[in-house]
């Protein structure tokens, strides 16, 4: 499953907005300026590719993806092995499965949520592995601004009914939306474009957000499926959003 990189959604954007060339190199910055303020202890980085979090000296910090190093090198011909961030562990990381709960301090993941299937799934796992007061560290693009701007955001509602019924069943409306607004098909070729991207199993952004929706989804964690959750920051970052959750004690909602 190919993903595209951090660096090159940034460069994509900035090819329609030219004068904003150093955004991606401020938005680096204030990430790491947010993460020396939260972060603590040890933690995991999920798909970090060849754009880790540059965390605070001193942390532990395990690398998760669903393939070893080799296998990203191959997947991301265009990128320098060498600067491909070495895999700690090999893991979903929408399931999480080898962290057992209340086990870490902070968990990062930077433009991933947008390639999950199950977005609300995703979470609560990243929830279920953190200790209390642990760290939910999320960076998330605002569709807007990115080559998802022709595409409707995801709405609550959806996200729930992929949650609840399981998201194989919108899979396909998703690829062909991603087929017809982001790599521009039309209708003659975009349903056996879908065909190919199942075939080389490509990880499209399922879900897109601007920051209304993303605030929408947060409420929604904490009031309706009770997510013992404190929002500690939410920051716009140029095209992107920084969101940092904490996880609460029961008696401390």
């Amino acid at each position: 499953m190919k993903r595209i990189s951090i660096k090159k959604i940034w460069d994509l954007a900035l090819e329609k907005n030219p004068f904003r060339q150093n955004s991606f190199k401020k938005a680096i910055i204030d990430r790491e300026a947010i993460g020396q303020l939260f972060l603590h202890g040890q933690g995991i980085e999920i798909g970090a590719l060849n754009a880790p979090l540059n965390i605070p000296e001193g942390l532990s910090v395990q690398y998760v993806d669903k393939f070893t190093l080799a296998e990203l090198a191959q997947k991301y011909p265009e990128v320098s092995p060498s600067s491909l961030k070495k895999v700690d562990v090999i893991s979903d990381g929408e399931t999480l499965d080898p962290f057992l709960p209340h086990t870490l301090d902070f968990v990062i993941a930077n433009h991933f949520l947008e390639h999950c299937q199950d977005p609300i799934s995703a979470i609560k796992n990243m929830i279920r592995v953190l200790k209390s007061e642990g760290i939910l560290f999320l960076t998330i693009p605002d569709k807007r601004f990115t080559f998802d701007c022709k595409r409707s955001v995801t709405p609550l509602a959806h996200l729930v009914q992929d949650h609840q019924e399981g998201p194989a069943k919108s899979k396909l409306d998703h690829l062909l939306d991603w087929a017809r607004l982001v790599d521009n098909k039309d209708e003659a070729t975009a349903r056996d474009h879908v065909q190919l991207l199942l075939k080389t199993d490509y990880s499209i952004h399922y879900h897109v957000w601007t920051q209304v929706e993303l605030l929408e989804l947060i409420w929604f964690l904490k009031t309706n499926l009770g997510l013992l959750l404190e929002l500690e920051l939410f920051y716009k970052n140029g095209i992107e959003v920084i969101i940092v959750l904490r996880k609460m004690e029961r008696n401390g909602q």
